[in-house]
């Protein structure tokens, strides 16, 4: 069964530094495209950035130069490093896997910026 298992949320204040993980329970993780989104209260859900089966990168623009993504395909594990973080980055962030029609989501992790 495949499981999107994230970690690393928290809170945090204004210009701080969180770092986010998912640990995926899936065959075959290096051909996914994974991604991270989240969702504020009150939003819908918006893509923050993703990272292919061949590393290439895309950002969200409210988030470039500020957050990294990266995959360790060993470990089957995607982060997200969050710098100069704002309030405004206050939201659930979840974990996608993408693969053709194979689409699965972890369950999130909770981020809090605080002015």
């Amino acid at each position: 069964q495949v499981q999107l298992v994230e970690s690393g949320g928290g809170l945090v204040h204004s210009g701080g530094s969180l770092r986010l993980s998912c640990a995926a329970s899936i065959s075959h993780f290096d051909l996914y495209t994974m991604a991270w989104y989240r969702q504020a209260p009150g939003n819908g859900r918006e893509l923050v950035a993703h990272i292919t089966a061949f590393s290439a990168v895309k950002y969200a623009d409210s988030v470039k130069d500020r957050f990294t993504i990266s995959r360790d395909n060993v470990e089957n594990t995607v982060y997200l490093q969050m710098s100069s973080l704002k309030p405004e980055d206050t939201a659930v962030y979840y974990c996608k896997a993408e693969r053709d029609q194979y689409i699965y989501w972890g369950q999130g992790t909770q981020v809090t910026v605080s002015p």
